[in-house]
């Protein structure tokens, strides 16, 4: 079965967005939306090692984590905004693509195994509310191709935010 997709967007990804649209369309709540986000980016893509989202807390100034899926968890459960690769992608709202996580001084250390990490912001009404942060055990594991496919994953979740 093919689904018609964008010309630049592999099939994988494709069926991955399907998968991630459906699923959180039939889950009971913003909570389980996420998280089932979450596993189907890890299940899919072997080079997403860790993913999980933070969100914005209501105060604006820290990135809360939410629902994750790896192999252990972080110590890192709340980071100031502009602290690290996931506190610099909600402060400036760009999606960063860190390929040596060694060779960035912003990065904050989690696993021993990290090589490179993706993160890309969720945006609601214009303004960062939290994001999706994916841990790689390869150097050079993400592209443009994982960011613009996270990018349309983050629209997806946007709704699904937590409220104060």
């Amino acid at each position: 079965m093919s689904h018609p997709v964008a010309e630049e967007r592999p099939v994988e990804h494709g069926d991955a967005l399907n998968l991630v649209r459906a699923a959180i369309a039939e889950a009971p709540g913003p909570d389980a939306a996420a998280q089932r986000a979450v596993e189907i980016l890890r299940d899919r893509f072997h080079h997403y090692d860790w993913v999980g989202i933070y969100w914005l807390d209501p105060s604006g100034t820290d990135l809360v984590l939410g629902p994750w899926i790896g192999p252990e968890p972080t110590e890192h459960t709340r980071i100031p905004l502009g602290t690290g690769i996931c506190g610099a992608a909600a402060a400036s709202g760009q999606t960063e693509i860190v390929n040596d996580v060694d060779a960035d001084p912003r990065y904050l250390a989690c696993f021993s195994s990290t090589r490179s990490e993706i993160v890309v912001p969720i945006f609601a009404d214009g303004q960062v509310v939290g994001e999706i942060d994916i841990d790689g055990s390869d150097r050079d594991a993400y592209d443009q191709t994982d960011a613009r496919f996270l990018e349309e994953v983050a629209a997806l979740l946007a709704p699904f935010r937590p409220r104060p």
